[in-house]
């Protein structure tokens, strides 16, 4: 028994009941499928066209499902490499700013909830915010506050 393979539309709209994805990520997973020329472009036309992809709301769920983990140049990176508008790349960080702070304390808060005992120890707590996205003087004011009470 011969199974028939799923249309481009289908196989788009499988990856995109399962989250959202951008224009540029559903040309990447798709493209290996697509037969003939135009045909991958055509059904994502027609998917943007009934409102199935929506670079918003890609940005809206990579920032409710990341923010509270990562700082604002991970996030940058990552909606960056979805291929997403950098205007609205930009608008959607700009909200994170003000945030920045808090949501660093709580990573760490999370991870170590102790000030760091020794410069090694200091370094290590550093990397890790670092690597998370903060940007450095974010990481030195939470790392300058450690273990005191949120004054802010």
């Amino acid at each position: 028994m011969a199974f028939e393979q799923p249309s481009l539309k289908g196989r788009a709209l499988r990856l995109l009941s399962t989250r959202e994805h951008s224009r540029v990520e559903l040309e990447r997973k798709l493209a290996r499928f697509e037969q003939a020329p135009g045909e991958l472009t055509q059904a994502l036309d027609e998917l943007q066209a009934k409102g199935f992809i929506s670079e918003q709301r890609v940005v809206e769920s990579v920032l409710h499902r990341r923010a509270a983990k990562l700082g604002t140049s991970r996030i940058r990176q990552e909606l960056q490499d979805k291929g997403l508008d950098r205007a609205l790349v930009e608008q959607a960080l700009a909200g994170l700013k003000d945030s920045e702070l808090a949501r660093a304390r709580e990573v760490w808060r999370r991870k170590y909830n102790a000030a760091p005992a020794s410069p090694a120890e200091r370094a290590r707590q550093q990397r890790f915010l670092l690597t998370r996205g903060f940007s450095a003087e974010v990481v030195r004011r939470v790392l300058l506050g450690a273990g005191a009470p949120d004054d802010e």
